[in-house]
């Protein structure tokens, strides 16, 4: 069987072919996908022709492509053979991994279990910046994420903080994010404090849901070991034996950050994320994580780690649409 990326391509005479030949039948049939899908989606990503014949592909393209995409099916499929699970979307993520120019390889990543989820499924770092983010909170007491959106900051936190809880290296988790208004009012929404500050929670509450069943997560809110609460209410506090995580901390003050950050008690980590291109705080206010950003570097035991949008892993035309507006801001500043 065939596949084919572009329509009436022809080859040139300096083109190769590769053929390779994969000894355990599960794991080729799993490394092609549900009717060769997965071999479908690589030509297609790297305008390649792959033939398929039992547990044998040939490759034909150019040199350098052929190359790429031999190395590529070869290092899935020792990920299949290790046990993991290859998606159709790990396969557009080792794509970008390997042609990142660095020097890495698919198991030093995707192999790095951070935690099981309810599902079965385990979450691992989908590329070199994912991987950096877990090495530095596992090294560091404070990390700082840094990134657009899509880049996995909470998400990898939030699974870094359930693993944490789960092994007892902590006794809770504290959740928090400040209430910014980002275009509404908070006194135009309906119900008591808490039902107007919940939605600016939700998100921790989805990624925490994500990870565990509903009953056991809100068993363990019930109980104190986790806390999903605004940052206005961590004032006074000392957090002793917890993992912290600082969401979209690119929307807090100066005054906020500072008083987060000395929150931190004994036996304890925090985790701040945050998109400082997105700041919804009013004019004239200087954002917190921007100035934590000056002001900590180089301040042993904190770490940051930046995202960019090549590491987005969302859905990735997210990718295209964060650059199609950093193209619009800097048209926009040149105009100016």
């Amino acid at each position: 069987m065939k596949y084919r990326s572009v329509q009436n391509q022809t080859w040139s005479e300096n083109d190769t072919g590769v053929t390779i030949a994969f000894e355990d039948n599960s794991s080729a049939r799993s490394l092609f996908g549900e009717q060769n899908k997965h071999l479908q989606q690589i030509a297609a990503t790297l305008n390649i022709e792959i033939y398929a014949r039992g547990n044998t592909v040939t490759i034909h393209g150019d040199a350098t492509t052929t190359e790429f995409a031999t190395r590529l099916l070869k290092d899935l499929y020792g990920l299949l053979e290790e046990g993991y699970p290859v998606y159709s979307s790990d396969i557009d993520h080792a794509i970008h991994i390997l042609g990142s120019g660095h020097n890495v390889r698919l198991k030093d990543i995707f192999l790095d279990t951070i935690y099981i989820t309810s599902r079965k499924r385990p979450i691992t770092p989908k590329g070199v910046a994912q991987k950096q983010y877990i090495d530095a909170i596992r090294r560091n007491d404070i990390v700082l994420g840094i990134g657009p959106a899509g880049t996995g900051k909470t998400y990898l936190a939030m699974a870094m903080a359930v693993s944490y809880l789960s092994k007892e290296y902590v006794n809770r988790i504290v959740l928090t994010r400040p209430a910014i208004e980002a275009g509404e009012s908070l006194g135009f929404l309906p119900g008591d404090l808490y039902e107007k500050i919940n939605p600016y929670l939700r998100p921790l509450y989805d990624a925490l849901h994500d990870m565990m069943r509903y009953e056991q997560a809100s068993q363990l809110i019930q109980q104190g070991a986790i806390e999903v609460v605004p940052l206005a209410f961590m004032r006074g506090r000392t957090l002793n034996d917890s993992f912290v995580i600082l969401d979209e901390a690119q929307n807090t003050t100066s005054e906020q950050m500072k008083m987060f950050l000395t929150r931190l008690g004994f036996s304890s980590k925090a985790v701040i994320t945050g998109d400082i291109t997105q700041i919804d705080l009013p004019n004239g206010k200087a954002s917190g994580l921007v100035e934590a950003k000056e002001i900590l570097q180089g301040i042993k035991g904190i770490s940051f780690v930046f995202f960019s949008k090549k590491d987005v892993v969302r859905h990735k035309l997210v990718r295209d649409i964060i650059k199609a507006y950093e193209d619009f801001e800097e048209k926009r500043e040149k105009n100016r």
